[in-house]
């Protein structure tokens, strides 16, 4: 994507693994199609894929991953940002369209199939008709960027929920916790059932 959208709305993937992989004392390594970091989770390795094809072409660089790494369609899931959620709204799906994000829809041309899953973070959609081009690649207000570093948490327990049961129990987990109504109404985490605890 290049370095003149790192910080922007349509960034929040890539704010997402650059979170998960600070947390666990990874780096990112430049790669082929991207750049690309290993990170273990209870015994699994998920590799954190950040494309370097502009967002329309990121389906080349995902091909090429899931084929290199031996990685099932199953098991990939996607990170993209969200103009129709509420700004930090998170909501996770398993498949189906591409709510006309240009990267889903490449990644959907590429592999033959809609039926991979995604994580869809909310940006809003705060810009007068017109606008929307550069309402998505503008900056984070001060205040936005605050609020968004602490729903990227709630993104990186999903990620990890992924990895380890699969996207219905994360869904039916996490969807209910990242919904947001209205601007910045943070959602009350409290009760959550870790569906990582069998004994919940």
């Amino acid at each position: 994507m290049g370095n003149e959208y790192a910080g922007t709305r349509h960034n929040i993937g890539f704010m997402v693994l650059d979170a998960m992989a600070k947390a666990s004392g990874s780096l990112f390594s430049d790669c082929r199609y991207g750049f690309i970091c290993p990170v273990k989770y209870r015994g699994r390795q998920l590799i954190l894929l950040k494309p370097s094809t502009y967002m329309n072409l990121s389906g080349n660089a995902v091909r090429y991953w899931l084929k290199r790494e031996k990685i099932r369609l199953e098991n990939l899931l996607v990170i993209v940002d969200d103009i129709a959620l509420p700004l930090g709204s998170i909501r996770m799906k398993p498949g189906g369209s591409d709510g006309g994000h240009n990267g889903l829809a490449h990644i959907a041309s590429v592999l033959g199939t809609n039926e991979y899953a995604r994580i869809r973070v909310g940006i809003g959609n705060g810009f007068p008709g017109g606008s929307r081009v550069h309402y998505v690649l503008s900056r984070w207000k001060p205040g936005e960027e605050k609020f968004l570093n602490e729903r990227i948490d709630i993104v990186i327990e999903m990620i990890k929920s992924f990895a380890a049961v699969g996207a219905g129990l994360t869904m039916t987990a996490y969807n209910r916790i990242g919904k947001i109504t209205g601007k910045n109404d943070d959602t009350d985490n409290t009760g959550k059932k870790d569906p990582l605890n069998n004994n919940t």
